[in-house]
């Protein structure tokens, strides 16, 4: 899942990437709140003097680990989805990979950007505002997946794309709670069986 360690990169570049790969480690399991300098130098073995060099401050830290999140999350869920057919089989292959990002074992407790938009909701500042852009420029993907699919006539004319990206969200939200909260071994299989239904209700006569 890394996009890390081409060879293309600095050692300084790698090694950041590197820090970087572990910290969102540590925001899947523990939280954006429970990553500090001191928590990612004891999961690095690296000084914090020497984590200060790469992250000037804890926001600039927390910054950087939802910027490195967004552009694994790019790899892995968007871009192997452009290889598909526009409209629907695209759309599908891109809820299909954001699940498998959430079952990622480099994500041990799930999608940090879901878990961190739950701690920093009422949260005003740079950090708040990165999750919510990160989510928003999503959600536009989606939408505008499905306006493809519209205009493939795979979905009725009438279909109205902001509904239906909320209630894929809403079903991507449903399998982190009850795969992670409840232990639900068939969120998944629950979850493609309402993504299947829902494209199903407003599918092109």
């Amino acid at each position: 899942m890394s996009a890390t360690g081409t060879a293309s990169q600095t050692k300084g570049e790698r090694t950041r990437a590197a820090i970087l790969d572990e910290a969102l480690r540590l925001v899947s399991k523990a939280g954006l709140d429970g990553l500090t300098i001191g928590t990612l130098a004891d999961a690095t073995g690296m000084s914090k003097s020497g984590l200060f060099a790469h992250f000037g401050s804890r926001e600039e830290l927390l910054l950087a680990v939802l910027a490195h999140g967004q552009a694994q999350f790019g790899e892995v869920v968007f871009q192997p989805a452009m290889a598909k057919p526009r409209g629907l089989p695209r759309l599908r292959a891109m809820f299909v990979n954001w699940l498998d990002w959430t079952e990622s074992a480099e994500l041990p407790g799930g999608c940090p950007m879901i878990g961190g938009a739950a701690e920093f909701d009422d949260k005003p500042g740079p950090v708040r505002d990165m999750l919510a852009g990160g989510q928003r420029s999503w959600i536009e993907t989606l939408k505008r997946a499905l306006r493809q699919a519209i205009d493939e006539g795979q979905l009725e004319r009438a279909t109205d794309p902001e509904q239906i990206a909320f209630e894929m969200f809403g079903i991507a939200l449903v399998v982190h709670h009850h795969r992670r909260l409840l232990g639900y071994k068939k969120a998944r299989e629950r979850a493609l069986t309402a993504l299947d239904s829902l494209f199903q209700r407003y599918r092109a006569s």
